[in-house]
């Protein structure tokens, strides 16, 4: 009995985390969403808005991503403007997809997540310590976090899936189940 019961518990203490993990999955994608429509529609002040948005950062204005960041604001064209609206919204419906499918618990999901937050990495750990900051670091932080938790999620889950699998082949011989499988009789 007191088996089922801290079951109950880790299956509560992961769904709150996975659903955490969805709202913010779901806040980027809005960000994202927001942010390539007010591009789209103020395009005409493109520079300007770019302007903004780098001293509402405190971003660095020197910065490589910066002068990237206004280069583009000011070549900007209707095609690019498409392209940039079209990239937004994949990236939005990716996260949102994604964001859905931890909300539901389900595996690909988890997938989805371990592998694209092991991709930010990387260029997170770089830009933390080039140019370290706050922010930078509480994301960088964020991402390991859901990085560990996923796969731990992973390990996990194998390990139960193994479990499982040793103990229907023990009942099929009729042998002892392995120890650890939670099948045996408790007193």
């Amino acid at each position: 009995m007191k088996h089922h019961a801290l079951d109950r518990r880790h299956f509560a203490k992961r769904s709150v985390v996975l659903r955490t993990i969805a709202m913010f999955e779901v806040t980027k994608a809005a960000i994202v969403i927001l942010l390539g429509w007010g591009l789209f529609l103020m395009h005409r002040n493109l520079a300007d808005v770019a302007e903004r948005v780098v001293q509402m950062l405190h971003v660095n204005p020197e910065g490589k991503l910066t002068n990237l960041f206004f280069e583009l604001a000011s070549h900007a064209s209707g095609r690019n403007l498409w392209v940039l609206a079209l990239s937004t919204l994949a990236y939005a419906s990716m996260r949102s997809t994604e964001a859905y499918g931890l909300w539901r618990e389900r595996e690909w999901a988890q997938w989805c997540s371990l592998l694209s937050t092991a991709l930010y990495l990387p260029p997170e750990l770089y830009w933390m310590l080039r140019d370290p900051s706050w922010l930078k670091c509480a994301v960088l932080v964020i991402n390991i976090v859901t990085f560990l938790f996923m796969v731990g999620l992973r390990v996990n889950r194998r390990s139960t899936v193994a479990r499982g699998i040793q103990l229907q082949s023990s009942m099929r011989t009729g042998e002892q189940p392995p120890a650890g499988t939670g099948s045996g009789v408790r007193s």
